[in-house]
């Protein structure tokens, strides 16, 4: 489904992606995993047309996406929650989900795609008319995931999806993310600081260390590999 092939990005003169290779087949979940700085959102930004790649390919369902611009990306079938979630905080819960389905054949499924929603995240039904600022950091959370899906999106990238959350809607998160993959069979590109979490999700995962995969296996093996433990999953998994 995406072929991410010898991808450089840069920031200026900083470079941020030294030949990254990944692969996220259809109906995976494939996890993203490394210390901070290591490229993990400049890579997501990268495919999701944000960031531009200085040299390499992306493709997605046999079509290269590297040099389109982001809502072209959108209207293809990935959608992005980003880092930090960034919601519109002065508007509603609805005229968020809104904005995110009119990116899906200008909303004519909202209602039906609404109540799919509703159905994910029951809370979000209950704050309809609230301004998405005043919600708690999960139900941000919540929202931003439930504005990507409205876009009815063929692979989701999901950029650290636990940051600053309280730790009893983390389990929640993670079990609508599950469930996403599963029930709405949406492709999931996850990025997340908590190793343990995350590898336990994920049919595969890559490791990015300085802007290059240094190790790639499934979600069990790199949970077993000692070199892993160490830097990413002692402690808590969040280094």
């Amino acid at each position: 489904m995406l072929k991410i092939s010898n991808i450089e990005t840069f920031y200026g003169n900083i470079q941020a992606l030294r030949g990254v290779n990944v692969k996220v087949e259809n109906g995976e979940i494939v996890a993203l995993i490394g210390s901070n700085g290591a490229g993990k959102s400049t890579l997501l930004m990268t495919v999701s047309g944000v960031n531009k790649a200085s040299a390499g390919e992306i493709v997605f369902n046999d079509k290269n996406i590297e040099s389109l611009l982001p809502h072209d990306i959108v209207n293809l079938g990935i959608s992005q929650v980003p880092e930090g979630r960034r919601i519109f905080s002065r508007l509603t819960v609805e005229d968020n989900l809104r904005l995110g389905a009119s990116s899906n054949d200008k909303g004519i499924h909202y209602s039906k795609d609404i109540k799919d929603i509703y159905d994910l995240f029951p809370i979000l039904k209950d704050r309809l008319g609230q301004r998405g600022g005043t919600l708690s950091g999960g139900e941000q959370q919540m929202l931003a995931i439930g504005r990507a899906l409205m876009a009815r999106p063929k692979m989701l990238l999901l950029d650290e999806p636990s940051l600053g959350i309280a730790p009893k809607l983390v389990n929640q998160i993670f079990v609508a993310i599950k469930n996403i993959n599963k029930e709405k069979k949406v492709t999931i590109f996850l990025v997340e600081q908590n190793a343990k979490k995350a590898l336990e999700l994920a049919d595969r995962g890559y490791v990015l260390v300085n802007g290059s995969v240094t190790l790639e296996g499934s979600g069990q093996e790199l949970l077993k590999n000692e070199d892993i433990q160490a830097a990413y999953l002692e402690g808590g998994g969040k280094k």
